[in-house]
């Protein structure tokens, strides 16, 4: 096994853990604000995808695409969250479990009654296409490289927006007390439309970007929105550092554990068993880091105790 293949694997992860964080990001933003539960979030990703891959395929442009992504993800979370969130704020959470997970339902139906049930392939941008040659001679596809850059990039910027911005300061009061700031004049139901617009933009914007890599189809969000809450527990309800941190820990785990334990398990085991044994092992990772990181600090890594 060559230092080249593992370093290959590490970027992967980096990049899977880049693309897990903006789903992540927005959906601990809504549960650490509002307290609510959504399970149509993955639904927000499959529509940026698919708003992406139409908008490019009309235009030809890619990055109108993109925009249109954030666009169309953000003004349908907005949409949501007016005509049928603003109504569970104070429910149990399983009535907000039960309506997001109808969502779920109506917008898997409606994408594929306006697009259809087959695919959509979305291609990179041409000045994303094709290799560089990093350090070392590793040859790695530009566009991966890229969603890892403007990743890291979005993360400083919500970091600054959370931190550094009048928006960011009521975001964190909200998501401390809701009611104080309510009381101090703050319109909360426009902070809450925002916060939930912000987190929607966020899935879309993954769901484009992602949409150039694998196919685009309907029910490609839940896989992810799976994943989404794997990160959010492990680094803690209402951090976007912990989202940050929690991604990066699940791409890179998932990532390596799939190319590394099939090669541990061929030292032992026929190549055919190798790589079933491995594969499942691999897919058990995330899941064992998630017990463990419970059983040391039940709130996540970056979580409050309460």
């Amino acid at each position: 096994m060559s230092a080249v293949l593992i370093i290959e694997q590490v970027l992967n992860g980096l990049q899977f853990g880049v693309m897990l964080f903006l789903m992540a990001a927005g959906l601990t933003l809504v549960f650490g604000v509002m307290g609510l539960i959504n399970l149509a979030h993955g639904s927000l990703y499959m529509i940026g995808a698919f708003a992406c891959a139409a908008v490019a395929m009309a235009t030809g442009s890619f990055w109108l695409g993109l925009a249109a992504s954030i666009a169309a993800s953000a003004a349908a979370g907005a949409l949501i969250e007016v005509a049928v969130i603003r109504r569970l704020y104070d429910r149990d959470h399983l009535d907000q479990v039960l309506a997001t997970f109808a969502l779920i339902l109506v917008f898997s139906e409606g994408t594929r009654w306006v697009f259809g049930s087959f695919p959509l392939y979305l291609d990179p941008p041409e000045g994303l296409s094709g290799a560089v040659t990093l350090p070392g001679g590793i040859d790695y596809p530009l566009y991966r490289l890229a969603i890892i850059v403007a990743g890291l990039a979005v993360a400083a910027g919500l970091f600054w927006l959370i931190g550094g911005t009048r928006l960011g300061i009521r975001i964190r009061a909200g998501e401390s007390d809701r009611e104080m700031i309510a009381a101090l004049g703050v319109n909360i139901a426009a902070l809450y439309t925002v916060v939930f617009a912000l987190g929607a933009g966020l899935a879309g914007l993954a769901g484009a970007m992602v949409g150039a890599i694998q196919s685009v189809q309907v029910g490609m969000g839940e896989p992810v929105l799976i994943l989404a809450f794997v990160v959010i527990v492990i680094g803690g309800v209402g951090s976007v550092a912990g989202a940050l941190v929690g991604a990066l820990l699940v791409g890179l785990t998932d990532t390596l554990g799939r190319f590394l334990l099939p090669v541990a398990f061929g030292a032992i085991l026929p190549p055919s068993e190798a790589m079933g044994v491995g594969s499942a092992l691999a897919s058990m990772l995330i899941y064992l880091l998630m017990a463990v990181v419970l059983i040391f600090r039940p709130q996540g890594l970056f979580g409050a105790r309460a």
